[in-house]
């Protein structure tokens, strides 16, 4: 397998288990909002992006302070 094929392969894996652990679970960002993860987004010049049910725009994943555990 071509080695960009593989880095590739790597990020959308790394990108499906952001998702899986990260929707759906309650969340505290430094900023102060707080809120359910509605999707989590890869973007080419901030990495990992969220959005918050209920709040307007897209945060980066690495605001979070505190996620729901269990």
């Amino acid at each position: 397998m071509p080695t960009a094929k593989l880095h590739a392969l790597t990020i959308l894996g790394a990108l499906d288990e952001a998702r899986s652990e990260l929707v759906g679970k309650a969340v505290v960002l430094t900023a102060g909002k707080a809120g359910t993860v509605e999707n989590v987004w890869l973007e080419e010049l901030h990495g990992l992006r969220i959005s918050i049910r209920g709040h307007g725009g897209k945060w980066p994943v690495s605001t979070i302070k505190f996620t729901q555990t269990g």
